[in-house]
């Protein structure tokens, strides 16, 4: 296998910058382009040893630097490895990049040094997507979730539902191999016992898929509500800073403002859109409708309603735009006497909360809301979770199968046939693993990694 190179830090300046290499010739290159400040060369050097010395690009020196050695397989990808760790600028770690390729190295493709951990059996490809989840995790909950994942809570899981089901497929063989020997009645039991179990379990895990999915990846959210009632405010309050214009105008804002905030360890992609009324020009009008259809296919919609003001034609509109989907009702300035009418709100929203975007009161019980309409109150980041759709896939076909060999166990149909459900579904969570993926299912779980890792 070719020996591949990247920068595995951020494509942005920072303190330091790290160049991996990682294959056969790994060291050998990395020898070209650093040389040690004293002793000898890094041909020598055990693994998980440093060395400072610099960077050199066709003579000239181009940085001081730390150059960290793997030794195969003891390393993240299971090949020999060196990180040449330099300062973090960007165009020192491009020119330490330069070199290195220079020097007999590949460019490395998006996620191929995980790629690698993959087919060198360092790590499953469950292990494998959480990797990129604790990468992007946005919350300290989605940080362990990821982690949890990545540490293999979820293969354990998988694992041992389809060591079960091996077992019953094993059974199952035992019995068509030997027709002459009649299934007994508690044969029949144990099947239908362990199909079961392995339902209930998959079952659980596609439950809390959508949860733990606006848990990992944040959620999709809209602020909504007719002008002045203080969207923009709440945006700010949510923010942290001043990243929606407040005026007393109507109608200030007209297109969307979009800014990802961390609430009650929730991350909301949130919007704050144009406020719905009937608009008085082109512009507005635009944005009324950019702010409707935004609405439509949120996951979350923090609608607000202005407490101290009664209900508007616009209001209720919005509350019939609201009825079906996941819905906070938001009664803002409630530092003013709340004369709304909060019971007829109520009807139509999951959940209603009191707040002050001005003072910063409710803010907590807006969190608690969204957390329970989320379905995350009880969210335990050490369970086993799906972390892909391609993982819920997987667990999908594997309950059809079994759900088909219940079927088939419950109707008498021959035992050749119950086992050929159950190896089907042993397949999918073995694909779920890697264990049996092919290379096109590899390749796309690792087109989405970003270079470098």
């Amino acid at each position: 296998m070719k020996t591949v190179a990247a920068i595995s830090t951020a494509q942005a300046a920072g303190g330091i910058g790290i160049v991996r290499i990682s294959g056969d010739a790994a060291i050998e290159i990395a020898a070209k382009v650093f040389r040690p400040a004293c002793g000898p060369g890094i041909e020598r050097m055990r693994g998980y040893t440093a060395r400072f010395g610099a960077v050199y690009d066709n003579g000239d020196r181009v940085d001081e630097a730390v150059c960290l050695i793997f030794r195969a397989p003891h390393s993240y990808t299971g090949e020999d490895t060196a990180e040449i760790s330099c300062h973090g600028g960007i165009t020192v770690v491009r020119r330490v990049l330069k070199a290195v390729l220079a020097a007999g190295a590949e460019p490395a493709g998006p996620g191929e040094f995980t790629k690698r951990a993959f087919l060198n059996g360092k790590i499953d490809l469950a292990r494998a997507e959480a990797v990129m989840k604790l990468i992007y995790a946005g919350g300290e909950t989605a940080s362990k979730a990821a982690l949890n994942a990545l540490e293999g809570s979820l293969s354990r899981k998988i694992r041992a539902i389809a060591d079960a089901l091996v077992a019953c497929s094993a059974r199952l063989a035992a019995y068509v191999d030997y027709p002459d020997e009649d299934i007994e009645e508690t044969g029949a039991q144990d099947f239908t016992r362990a199909l079961t179990g392995a339902k209930a379990e998959l079952t659980q895990l596609l439950e809390h898929y959508e949860t733990g999915r606006a848990v990992m990846e944040g959620v999709d959210t809209v602020l909504v509500g007719r002008p002045n009632v203080g969207k923009s405010a709440l945006m700010n309050l949510l923010a942290g800073f001043e990243r929606s214009i407040v005026t007393p105008e109507a109608g200030t804002t007209r297109d969307i403002v979009e800014q990802t905030v961390n609430l009650g360890g929730m991350v909301l992609r949130l919007a704050d859109t144009a406020g719905l009324r009937e608009p008085e020009n082109a512009a507005e009008h635009m944005g009324v409708e950019y702010a409707k259809k935004r609405l439509e296919r949120a996951d979350l919609v923090l609608a607000v309603f202005d407490g101290s003001d009664v209900l508007t034609p616009n209001d209720r509109e919005l509350l019939e735009l609201c009825r079906g989907k996941r819905v906070v009702a938001v009664i803002n300035k409630t530092d003013l006497p709340v004369t709304i009418d909060v019971e007829y709100i109520s009807c139509v929203a999951a959940q209603t909360v009191e707040v002050s975007a001005v003072s910063g009161s409710g803010l907590d019980r807006l969190a608690d809301a969204v957390t329970r309409l989320l379905g995350a109150d009880g969210f335990d980041p050490g369970a086993a979770l799906l972390v892909s759709e391609r993982q819920r896939a997987c667990c999908r076909r594997a309950l059809e199968n079994i759900n088909e060999a219940l079927e088939a166990l419950s109707n008498g149909v021959t035992l050749d046939a119950v086992g050929v459900c159950v190896d089907c579904a042993v397949n999918h969570l073995f694909e779920l693993t890697g264990e049996k993926a092919g290379d096109a299912v590899v390749n796309e779980v690792f087109s989405s990694f970003c270079v470098g890792k």
